[in-house]
């Protein structure tokens, strides 16, 4: 069903397609057990029965209708303290794609989600395996919203629901994959400053008024950054307050 890329330098060389699978971040995994598996493979089903997302959230996904994918990166020209900066390039590389598919710009909702017209069209989760010297691997699962029509949440929205357009999963996985790999490249060339300041111009929320809920209590506050870890800056009532992911989170 899926094709080997052509308009990519290594993601999606080798493409291993499974119908079905519990989930592809755990497939991906296993093969990078493999030395032979190279940087850049992809694992891609068609129907992901137990997908994860952010906070232990499940993904909802009807089977054949969206890109339920991972990759293998292996990000060793990164150091640990800089991890985060995995999260802005793959972040950054979907709305890079979204951008030739739907008019409306596209956000990346703090920490990993995308959002369009403030409703979830992708969701990311990254796994990064550490070791004392660094990243040894990290494996990137992504799940994009193409043609389903209807969700139990009424957060969720695709492509589809966007556009009115059918779309082919094949084509638009080549050309998400394209974007993904030069943001990839930006980061591997050190350009650490113009994608941090792009990641920061699409963060939803940034510097508006908003109410959240951190440890049962809700707050007002301005988003003002991201810090070098991936937290979270909230400046609350002029006193600047950082969270982790698991620490806060948006009150709809």
């Amino acid at each position: 069903m899926y094709k080997i890329p052509a308009s990519t330098l290594f993601l999606g060389k080798n493409l291993v397609y499974v119908p079905q699978c519990h989930s592809t971040n755990a497939l991906a995994a296993e093969l990078d057990q493999k030395a032979e598996t190279p940087e850049g493979t992809i694992v891609i089903t068609d129907n992901q029965t137990s997908g994860r997302g952010q906070r232990g959230n499940s993904w909802e996904a009807q089977p054949g209708k969206n890109l339920t994918f991972s990759l293998i990166l292996k990000p060793r020209f990164l150091a640990v303290k800089d991890q985060f900066q995995l999260n802005q390039v793959v972040s950054l590389g979907i709305t890079d794609y979204l951008a030739t598919v739907v008019e409306k710009k596209a956000r990346i909702k703090w920490p990993n989600d995308i959002i369009v017209q403030e409703r979830k069209v992708c969701g990311i989760l990254i796994e990064n395996h550490l070791k004392a010297d660094g990243i040894h691997h990290s494996i990137v699962g992504i799940g994009l919203n193409i043609n389903q029509q209807v969700f139990e949440s009424p957060s969720a929205i695709s492509l589809n629901l966007l556009t009115k357009e059918e779309f082919q999963l094949d084509h638009e996985l080549a050309l998400l994959l394209s974007m993904l790999e030069a943001r990839y490249l930006q980061l591997k060339r050190g350009m650490h400053r113009e994608l941090e300041n792009h990641y920061l111009h699409l963060l939803y929320r940034k510097d508006e008024i908003h109410r959240f809920n951190a440890q049962g209590s809700e707050f007002e506050g301005i988003i003002t950054g991201v810090d070098d870890a991936g937290k979270i800056r909230i400046n609350v009532g002029g006193v600047e307050r950082i969270f982790g992911a698991k620490e806060v989170a948006f009150s709809e």
